[in-house]
């Protein structure tokens, strides 16, 4: 039975894992009477309830074709620029690749990215034209934007060769001529097996054996799961194995206790794999991502693909608010540091430094949405955080001193009612226009150059600028020196000034002030903020004023109570709202936003010393 391992790389959006549950279904993997989830290779329940994939993910399948009896190993990866890192581990694992572009769409961003990274490893992509069946998609046109982004990264003549094939994954069909329409994905499959070469790594079969480690989880029964591409020689359960880091320094020794391999959706376990196979195995304790697995006799650790640097940092503390304790069972600064370590290990793209005073932890990503994913996750095991505004990682130019900053690539489709305000805004932000152009359907296409902390809670105000019509994508593109200061948050906000359950008369009093983030009866406390204020500066006021009650009645005299429901902001709108002197109160059940310095009369002398 000859082997295949491909990855599936696209932009967001752009129907990788419906493929892939299309994929499945044709090959056998399912059984005809099988019950099965769609997007079955999103198994994370915040995968599915975002709409996206977070991690990359291994699947197989068997397909018997004009070549003969074929196992395909398939890696499903995200599309979000934020998880770029999962994509950068997991092409080194693989020989081939399908790129997915929308032919709608088109070539976005991402889809940059990802092909930069699988040419420069020297893989030759398939280009699959999805959705073609889409009323408004112009694949002659996709087709040659995608040759010219192929020439522009610099691709070989062999890698510019490259086949290309029309399909819908959402129905499950694939041509090679749109005049030509078929029913199955066969000539993709077709395609794959005749495109894609054998593993390289099935030539050295008979030398000592070793595996470069791509992919971390825990099992609750097996351990630790390091799940990796065998580069030679064989595994077997039993088997006495060592763990090298990336500079050939043993890290710990032990035996194979468990050898598994995909099969469909699930892992088996098998008693033998052999070189070229992807396999999870289970046994070491230590061993973590980009580390290699092998056979005592080995001394040289496998080369790892290097990572790009973190672009965004926050701060991450205790909860020590008036209502810390009472959601979370997770809220010691120990329990916390751990968890964060042992997140750093598994994700490559995330690094956690301790802070200077070594109360807080400093976690540094590829995004806004990585670092709420993460949070969201620490929230749902039950801890209590605080959150400080994200920062951009600055860099120094070693030549000049000169402070450099993030610059990223923002490509945003809107209604072309809407252009004008987006461009006066991100412009005001110090962002560069450089190229505009209409997308069809009454849309155009706008292409930026700005600062990552120009970024940093725009998306609402995005949002509302195009009344919730616009697509904003970013890319990180590179460094460039300081580009000054930017206006932040142009609204102050309401600060409670005093401990209780907030009453609705009160709340019915203030909302002439600005716009209420919570709801009468609930909890608050000095220095917590409840709402964003009509004007500039910030105002101490009290949610908790009753009304004065009297015993005299008389029909119509007072008003009935209608409060307009509050906006209250999911976590990534809440982390990017607040300022510089403000919190975001992450629990289990309760995302809130605070003050650092809770006391008014302290917060005032902080800020006239600062002045």
């Amino acid at each position: 039975m000859s082997l295949r391992n491909i990855a599936i790389i696209a932009h967001v959006d752009h129907g990788k894992t419906t493929l892939v549950d299309q994929l499945l279904a044709q090959s056998g993997a399912f059984r005809a009477n099988e019950a099965h989830a769609e997007r079955a290779m999103d198994s994370n329940d915040q995968e599915r309830e975002r709409g996206i994939t977070i991690l990359a993910k291994c699947t197989s399948v068997l397909w018997h074709g004009a070549a003969g009896e074929t196992r395909i190993n398939i890696i499903d990866t995200p599309g979000h620029a934020d998880f770029g890192g999962e994509v950068e581990r997991i092409l080194g694992m693989v020989d081939g690749c399908l790129l997915l572009v929308d032919a709608e769409e088109g070539v976005m961003p991402q889809t940059k990215f990802v092909l930069g990274k699988a040419l420069k490893l020297g893989l030759r992509p398939i280009l699959v034209l999805n959705k073609v069946d889409r009323p408004n998609a112009e694949p002659d046109r996709v087709l040659n934007d995608a040759f010219d982004l192929f020439a522009a990264l610099g691709a070989s003549d062999e890698q510019l060769d490259f086949p290309h094939i029309y399909a819908s994954g959402k129905h499950g069909w694939a041509t090679l001529d749109l005049a030509r329409p078929n029913d199955t994905l066969a000539p993709l499959f077709d395609q794959i097996v005749a495109h894609v070469p054998p593993p390289q790594a099935e030539t050295r079969d008979g030398e000592p054996a070793r595996l470069l480690s791509v992919l971390i989880e825990a099992d609750p029964f097996l351990g630790r799961l390091l799940t990796g591409r065998i580069e030679s020689g064989r595994l077997a359960p039993g088997m006495a194995i060592k763990a090298l880091s990336r500079d050939g320094k043993e890290i710990e020794r032990g035996r194979i206790s468990k050898l598994l391999a995909f099969r469909g959706l699930k892992r088996t376990g098998v008693d033998e794999a052999l070189a070229g196979d992807i396999v999870a195995v289970a046994g070491l304790s230590k061993a973590t991502v980009a580390d290699t697995l092998c056979a005592m006799e080995v001394t040289e650790a496998l080369p790892a693909q290097p990572i790009d640097p973190p672009t965004i940092a926050i701060t991450v503390s205790i909860n020590d608010s008036p209502l810390a304790g009472r959601d979370g069972d997770k809220v010691q600064s120990r329990v916390i540091r751990a968890r964060l370590l042992s997140e750093a290990q598994a994700n490559v793209a995330i690094k956690v430094a301790e802070t200077a005073d070594k109360d807080a932890m400093e976690v540094a990503g590829r995004g806004e949405l990585q670092l709420g994913v993460l949070i969201e996750t620490l929230r749902r095991e039950g801890f209590e955080l605080s959150i400080s505004r994200p920062r951009v990682v600055f860099q120094t130019d070693p030549e000049t001193g000169e402070r450099l900053e993030p610059i990223e690539q923002v490509v945003v489709d809107v209604d072309d009612d809407y252009a004008g305000v987006v461009i006066e805004k991100l412009s005001g932000r110090k962002a560069e226009l450089t190229d505009m152009g209409p997308s069809g359907s009454g849309k155009t296409r706008l292409s930026f150059l700005a600062p990552s902390r120009a970024l940093i809670g725009y998306q609402g105000e995005f949002l509302t600028d195009t009344r919730g019509s616009g697509v904003l994508n970013r890319l990180f593109d590179h460094y460039a020196p300081y580009k000054g200061a930017i206006e932040g948050r142009r609204n102050g906000v309401l600060v409670s000034n005093s401990d209780g359950d907030m009453s609705a008369f009160a709340l019915w009093n203030l909302e002439d002030r600005g716009v209420m983030f919570v709801g009468a009866t609930e909890k608050t406390y000095q220095g917590m903020i409840i709402g964003e204020n009509s004007r500039p500066d910030d105002l101490d006021v009290n949610p908790m004023k009753a009304k004065q009650l009297t015993n005299i009645r008389s029909a119509g005299k007072d008003e009935a109570i209608r409060l307009t429901p509050p906006r209250r902001p999911t976590l990534e709108q809440a982390i990017a709202y607040i300022g510089e002197d403000e919190l975001v109160e992450v629990t289990p059940r309760a995302i809130r936003l605070r003050k650092k310095v809770l006391n008014p009369t302290f917060r005032k002398k902080r800020m006239r010393e600062e002045a």
